[in-house]
């Protein structure tokens, strides 16, 4: 069985999280040569991500020059950062190459793991198609350790986009690695050693612990407590009346107490492609969806499709405009909300329509013409098929649509489901059949009063 039928036999399932299984000592990062902002230990944190996926998904190390590379409004966006930070963003990871930190393990009397060492090898950021895309490297031992970490704490990429401070995003990071731990506490360490671990500036720069507890980890604990699934607790202890060394107490919340996500259904992922091969922005496609609801939307972009696809009609100069005003005369020309279609209150019928299949057929015919193209697809060899892949990568980076998921799951091999899947199949299609392929002729025809 070839490589891509293995692919397709694989059940599609939510998105996985964006993990890290950080090494146990890069857990603490103590900066010795300039400041680290949020922004950059966020980024930082992602591109170890996006390296460790590549370099499981890799049959054997690779040299010790390799790059990793990736677009930096994706990583941005994996960090929870907005596009505003971009300038900052770039200016950072220039400086990151020359910015040594401490490698600390969290264990008790482990000590320095490794000192001195540059937070990135080599790190160079071109435009590519219009786009910024970021290429990095890192020491052979940081390598190593992502590749095949002996201990690691597990990292949720999405809940450090939620702290807004370094301080928790430290503190965090810390906790998590005792998250499972049948003590319930972390290490003890001296109020030194909490200061310059939980501080973005080198240790010349050092608190008072009394001073940086109450200006930093006070407020850095009321948030872990209340944006992440650890409750933490601090404890000091003292040598007379002197607080000189501290831990914390670290437990899982119950889940009725955890933060919830949205109860909201995610949008369709075919969906989202198709708006956004439109020009429609998901973040506008999801504004629509929840004015006029799933289906009617697909309804509609099922139409734009049609009307893009013509070529005796004007091009559309403002696709999401176009759209909202499909779906806006659709609901005049219709019964008004929240009246039934028999209701009297509706005046007269409306005005009379060309004869067209039930919008139920038109998604019919959609869905099993994509299913017919995933099939094709899923029938290629592997060669040709990472042929279609590359295009489909490319396609998403140029909309701005390429993150570290779809990065990871195509160094997977995991290439037919959500986003990226559709993106392969609307590459192949368009390439083999035309833009048209995804448009009934029949319906055409009768909407167009043939």
């Amino acid at each position: 069985m070839s490589a891509s039928k293995n692919i397709v036999t694989q059940i599609p399932g939510p998105e996985d999280p964006l993990e890290l299984r950080k090494p146990h000592e890069m857990i603490v990062m103590m900066p010795r040569s300039a400041r680290v902002t949020l922004t950059g230990r966020r980024i930082y944190t992602a591109l170890l991500q996006i390296a460790q996926t590549r370099l499981v998904a890799m049959p054997t190390m690779p040299t010790a020059d390799y790059m990793f590379e990736a677009p930096l409004a994706a990583v941005l966006r994996t960090t929870g950062s907005s596009g505003s930070e971009r300038t900052a963003a770039k200016r950072y990871l220039i400086e990151m190459r020359s910015l040594e930190v401490d490698w600390e393990s969290t264990a008790p009397g482990d000590g320095v793991k490794w000192r001195g060492f540059s937070m990135l090898s080599e790190v160079a950021l071109e435009v590519r198609r219009g786009e910024n895309w970021v290429s990095w490297s890192y020491p052979p031992t940081i390598m190593s350790a992502l590749r095949e970490p002996q201990r690691w704490a597990t990292i949720d990429l999405e809940v450090l986009g939620k702290l807004g401070s370094y301080t928790a995003v430290a503190l965090y990071e810390i906790c998590v690695r005792y998250r499972d731990n049948p003590g319930g506490v972390t290490s003890r360490k001296p109020v030194a050693w909490w200061v310059d671990a939980l501080s973005n500036g080198p240790g010349p720069e050092r608190r008072e612990w009394r001073k940086f507890k109450n200006e930093r980890v006070k407020d850095a604990v009321l948030e872990i407590n209340a944006e992440t699934e650890l409750e933490i607790e601090l404890i000091e202890h003292k040598q007379g009346r002197l607080i000189n060394e501290v831990q914390f107490a670290v437990r899982k919340k119950r889940a009725a107490a955890m933060p919830q996500p949205a109860t909201a259904q995610p949008v369709d992922a075919n969906l989202i492609f198709r708006a956004e091969t439109l020009g429609i922005r998901e973040i506008k496609l999801e504004g629509l969806i929840k004015e006029f609801g799933d289906d009617r939307v697909r309804e509609q972009i099922a139409v734009l499709e049609r009307r893009a696809a013509s070529k005796n009609l004007r091009s559309i100069e403002n696709a999401f405009s176009y759209l909202r005003s499909l779906l806006r005369n659709e609901t005049e020309e219709g019964a008004p909300p929240g009246i039934a279609p028999s209701s009297p209150a509706v005046p007269e019928a409306p005005p009379a329509r060309p004869v067209q299949p039930p919008a139920s057929d038109k998604s019919t015919w959609l869905r099993e013409r994509i299913e017919g193209m995933k099939q094709e697809v899923a029938a290629l060899d592997a060669t040709t098929l990472q042929k279609w892949v590359n295009r489909a990568l490319q396609d998403l980076a140029r909309k701005g649509a390429l993150n570290a998921v779809i990065s990871r799951r195509a160094a997977q091999g995991d290439v037919l489901h959500g986003l990226l899947g559709s993106a392969v199949v609307y590459a192949y299609a368009d390439a083999t059949y035309g833009p048209d392929w995804k448009v009934d002729r029949q319906l055409f025809d009768a909407e167009a009063g043939k």
